[in-house]
């Protein structure tokens, strides 16, 4: 069997190998408590699923545009303009088969053979992936506490090689859910600037935030290659939508790009996301959003208990990235024996770098309170 030295790169996610097993103990009629799967336990909200079934009942099920329904742009660019006050024309919206097609279009339109692209360790490893698929070079950078597990401007001057054409960062970020600040983001893409170089900021989790400011790049980037998607604050992961907003000049390239990747997003989840800017489902999702907000908050309470340490405070997401070096050297194989043992699935570090990975584990707090209290006091029998 022949496989592209590529594929040497892409490396499997580990947290599926705890995921299957999982399931198995699951299906041998075990109760299993779920923190490691990164989307919302919430179900899609009613007017958007009705929308998605009208839009069948309708016969909406054939190609559309490869950028996106008209109307869907328009859609997006109309809740860019009420949420965060800024004008971004409907053409420099591209729809995407979830944020994953917005990341490989973004990557595809600046990566050549051997370009590097800085972003932080740790970081959601398709970012890295793609970039490598590419032919391109993942310039991974260790962060820590001391700048929340983000790449900031100066990491990004002292890391910026010859053949780097891009930085990639994330706000709320995964795996830690810290955020960038304004003045953190408008130095970020002042520095690329002045490197001839191009800013990625991934915002998926854009509104869904807990007492920190909740803004869009594009207010303080107009040249900002921003990727956002309809999985987690409009909870719609199985539908697979998301979107890349370009600068301008970029609009051309991006939609030939999109029609080669994958002709056109799916039809039925593009009719669908048409109501989830309706006030009522917007209401609906904030009422979510201050649900994962009391999660948090429990788990920043009962967390340490277990002689973890959170070195820095998530203020969006969904995730808290929580150092257990107290109590393990090898988070992959301390994640297994917490499913072996109390049947509580976390992810190892290891699925989001390599810097201090055995140290490190996400715990996803996407199921209610009552079961994370559960999950922690099982955990604490774990020794």
């Amino acid at each position: 069997m022949k496989l592209s030295k590529r594929l040497s790169a892409i490396a499997p996610f580990q947290v599926m190998a705890i995921l299957e097993k999982a399931r198995a103990l699951q299906a041998a009629g075990h109760d299993v408590i779920h923190l490691e799967v990164g989307e919302p336990d919430f179900a899609t909200p009613q007017a958007i699923v009705d929308a998605g079934r009208a839009a069948l009942a309708a016969g909406h099920t054939y190609y559309t545009a490869a950028q996106g329904l008209a109307e869907l742009r328009q859609a997006i660019a109309a809740f860019y303009q009420s949420r965060f006050g800024v004008t971004v024309a409907p053409e420099r919206i591209i729809v995407t088969p979830g944020a994953s097609g917005a990341l490989q279009i973004a990557l595809s339109l600046l990566v050549d053979e051997g370009d590097g692209v800085l972003m932080a360790d740790p970081t959601y490893p398709c970012n890295r992936h793609f970039v490598s698929l590419l032919g391109g070079v993942p310039q991974t950078v260790p962060v820590g506490a001391a700048t929340r597990y983000q790449l900031l401007a100066d990491e990004l001057d002292a890391n910026w090689q010859p053949n780097t054409v891009a930085a990639m960062v994330a706000t709320p970020a995964n795996p830690t859910g810290t955020v960038l600040s304004r003045n953190e983001i408008t130095a970020l893409a002042e520095r690329c600037r002045e490197h001839d170089g191009a800013l990625i900021v991934d915002e998926i989790y854009q509104g869904l935030t807990y007492g920190a400011d909740s803004f869009s790049a594009l207010q303080l980037a107009d040249d900002a290659f921003v990727i956002n998607s309809f999985s987690k604050y409009f909870q719609m992961t199985g539908w697979r939508l998301g979107w890349l907003v370009v600068p301008s000049t970029y609009v051309e390239p991006a939609i030939r790009l999109a029609q080669n990747l994958f002709l056109c997003p799916p039809a039925a989840a593009q009719h669908a996301a048409l109501a989830a800017f309706q006030p009522a489902v917007l209401d609906v999702l904030e009422s979510r959003r201050a649900e994962f907000g009391r999660r948090r908050d429990f788990l920043l309470q009962v967390l340490p208990t277990l002689g973890w340490r959170i070195d820095a405070v998530p203020d969006g997401a969904f995730y808290v990235y929580v150092d257990v070096s107290a109590v393990t050297a090898d988070s992959f194989a301390y994640c297994q024996r917490m499913l072996d043992e109390v049947k509580v699935a976390i992810t190892p570090g290891a699925d989001f770098g390599n810097n201090r990975a055995g140290s490190y584990v996400r715990v996803a707090y996407t199921t209610g309170i009552d079961r994370l209290a559960e999950a922690v006091a099982r955990m604490k029998t774990v020794r």
